[in-house]
């Protein structure tokens, strides 16, 4: 499939299946991957305007800090040890750090000095060479891991990292939803070339349960499919893109609450 960058430059790539089934790899990926995401959208949040917009972006953004801690909560206990890996601009570390003893990595130097900013008790780092072996009890990598072009490589290093049955939390679009199936080209979660791959839940599941690791659970993330219907429908120029997206998100949800394909997944993956 041929797709867009419909955020930022209209260049055109191609997704293609890796030797994984279900797992796929944008093609080509630009050697100044980091001028594609050159663009002040990629910080809009972290500044509170006081807008009807903000207050509203703040309120759905709270109901989702809120789902990812209690998964924290559910399957790692309070005061253990997490590290939010691609923390941007330190929203969810902010959020769990009175709850957990907080790490936040964050490659962008703009997004770490938002997060150093408005954090209290959280170590933003911007090295894992920070982080003793084996003393990690969480690493969460919300809608990052897709962005990861050497996985192999990251992979071992957090399992070198997390505590023996230690958790890998992985947040990550599923271009095998409603949303994503209806939209094709212009489904907004493809987000090329930023998103080197694109995970479907059978991919996942291929990928992640090895001698190394295990699924634990998957859970969803059942906002995403309104956000990513709406920015869909606004990438096709629609009228009323916001109405249509809320429609067609809704639609996504309940077609998934059935088959378990929602617009995103998060993995909740055990080292072995």
């Amino acid at each position: 499939m041929k797709v867009k960058d419909h955020f930022l430059t209209q260049e055109e790539f191609e997704i293609k299946e890796t030797s994984v089934p279900g797992v796929f790899k944008t093609d080509p990926i630009p050697e100044n991957i980091s001028a594609y995401y050159d663009s002040k959208d990629y910080i809009s949040h972290h500044q509170d305007s006081g807008s009807l917009k903000e207050k509203l972006y703040k309120f759905l953004q709270n109901f989702n800090l809120n789902y990812k801690r209690n998964i924290l909560f559910d399957f790692v206990g309070k005061n253990k040890k997490v590290l939010d890996y691609g923390c941007g601009a330190g929203e969810f570390v902010k959020y769990i750090e009175n709850d957990f003893e907080t790490f936040g990595f964050e490659p962008s130097e703009s997004a770490s000095n938002y997060a150093i900013k408005k954090v209290r008790k959280t170590k933003i780092i911007n090295s894992l060479d920070f982080i003793k072996e084996e003393s990690l009890d969480a690493i969460t990598l919300w809608h990052v891991f897709e962005h990861i072009e050497n996985q192999d490589e990251m992979l071992q290093e957090f399992y070198s990292k997390l505590k023996e049955n230690g958790l890998l939390i992985i947040a990550v679009p599923n271009p095998t939803s409603y949303d994503a199936l209806k939209y094709k080209e212009f489904w907004a979660a493809y987000d090329v070339p930023r998103h080197v791959f694109h995970f479907s839940k059978s991919g996942m599941e291929k990928l992640m349960n090895n001698d190394s690791w295990k699924i634990k659970k998957i859970k969803p993330l059942l906002l995403d499919s309104f956000y990513i219907s709406m920015l869909s429908e606004k990438y096709k120029k629609s009228p009323l893109f916001w109405l249509k997206g809320m429609i067609y998100g809704l639609v996504s949800n309940i077609k998934a609450s059935k088959s378990g394909e929602y617009s995103s997944l998060i993995y909740i993956i055990e080292k072995k």
